[in-house]
């Protein structure tokens, strides 16, 4: 029988991973290429085992309840040594296992209908706006942020993200936006400032829709800025344009025709929408087990492929597909080391489990996008082929004129999220 020495000895050929097992006993795996390095403690003999049967899973669970501990460096320092070495990981006889039955099983896992899909949601993002302000910035964007030199905080990067997507929009004074996804606000708010438009949020976080609302009141736009707790598939009427960030993850690969009908049918005349998710550069896929099961239920970050091959039967232009490759791991990094400099505080409003299952988290997302293959796609679609400019020369100068817009809004917009939060 395979051991978890003779497992860990084939696979780590770059790093060193010291182990100490239950018993004592200190194993040194690795060191044949250089690397990361991490060392870690089992304090139960059964957690080493059930790490061979299905590594992904229960090497995740056996830290989030104190059976692996690091001895030495942090969890980050672990997830670095997996991720060097990710490829003979993923040759493991239990990890070929669990990953082609979760491509059987995939239909089911991702059977986002509705009432599903407001319990995936709820079980997300209603855990608390608390824990959310220690580590997003100050506009509670929840989404990849831009990253034009790489060097930006959280906060410029972030509303450099919301500019970039209002030039892309091609906004027009007096147009409709259907933002699908809205989270707290942030966006819709943010648009309806730099053109004079009117939006509707939709969402299924009954506390996102609260802070969302409470912002267009302090901001005196509830009267063209709305938002409402319902599903996309919900919504009957029409728009001039629809923007959708970060939701499309969370719709299911089954569902994927239907969601770009459905963005089809919201659209009126000359209308355009922008998308932007998750993707990867590899195929169609499965959601980790790690994160289905703790963070994202029924989440899946669908490939650019299975994407454009959803949009084709709508008979929607795609204008334009723009990769964002690193962005995301630059957006991970820094909420990751916000998370850490608040984790006391995260303690006290979870439980410290939680805690080591978001470090998990936010590490795991962060090589993924870093040293995997993840990145972000932005999708410009169209009713006709004509609504946008056809080469992109146009987003550097709008961009620049809605920075001019920017001027007093951002600090008022930050200041509504406080105010909505309760500061």
């Amino acid at each position: 029988m395979v051991s978890l020495y003779g497992f860990l000895d084939k696979a780590i050929k770059t790093g060193r991973l010291t182990m100490t097992d239950a018993k004592g006993a200190v194993h040194v795996f690795g060191g044949r290429e250089p690397g990361p390095e991490a060392a870690i403690r089992f304090t139960s003999k059964a957690a080493e085992w059930k790490i061979l049967l299905n590594p992904e899973l229960h090497a995740a669970e056996a830290y989030m309840d104190g059976q692996l501990v690091m001895d030495n460096g942090s969890i980050h320092d672990l997830i670095n040594v997996f991720y060097a070495n990710k490829r003979q990981f993923d040759r493991s006889p239990g990890q070929i296992f669990w990953s082609g039955l979760s491509r059987k099983a995939r239909r089911f896992q991702q059977n986002n209908v509705l009432s599903r899909a407001r319990a995936n949601v709820k079980a997300h993002y209603d855990i608390g706006e608390d824990l959310y302000r220690l580590f997003l910035d100050r506009d509670m964007q929840y989404s990849c942020a831009y990253f034009p030199d790489g060097t930006e905080t959280i906060e410029e990067a972030q509303t450099l993200k919301k500019r970039h997507l209002a030039a892309k929009l091609c906004l027009k004074d007096g147009q409709r936006l259907l933002d699908i996804g809205c989270g707290w606000g942030g966006l819709g708010l943010y648009l309806a400032h730099v053109a004079d438009i009117e939006v509707l949020g939709v969402t299924l976080s009954e506390r996102q829709l609260a802070v969302a609302r409470r912002r267009a009141v302090i901001l005196g736009v509830s009267d063209r800025v709305r938002f409402e707790l319902i599903d996309y598939r919900e919504v009957k009427e029409t728009f001039d344009r629809v923007v959708s960030v970060g939701m499309l993850e969370h719709v299911g690969a089954p569902y994927l025709p239907s969601y770009f009908l459905n963005v089809r049918d919201r659209l009126g005349p000359g209308g355009l929408a922008l998308i932007h998710s998750i993707s990867s550069k590899s195929p169609p896929g499965v959601t980790g087990p790690f994160i289905r099961k703790y963070i994202f239920p029924g989440g899946y970050a669908p490939s650019l492929s299975e994407t454009v091959a959803a949009i084709e039967p709508t008979g929607l232009w795609l204008l334009d597909c723009e990769i964002w490759r690193c962005h995301y791991g630059y957006t991970l990094a820094q909420w990751r080391e916000r998370f850490l400099a608040n984790r006391d505080k995260a303690v006290e409003i979870m439980d410290e489990r939680f805690c080591r299952m978001w470090e998990l988290y936010l590490s795991i997302a962060e090589c993924v996008f870093l040293q995997g293959s993840s990145n972000v796609f932005q999708l410009q679609l169209g009713r006709e082929r004509d609504v946008a400019p056809i080469t992109r020369t146009y987003i550097e100068a709008e961009e620049a004129r809605i920075a001019d817009r920017e001027t007093g809004f951002l600090e008022r917009v930050v200041a509504s999220a406080h105010q909505a939060l309760g500061e």
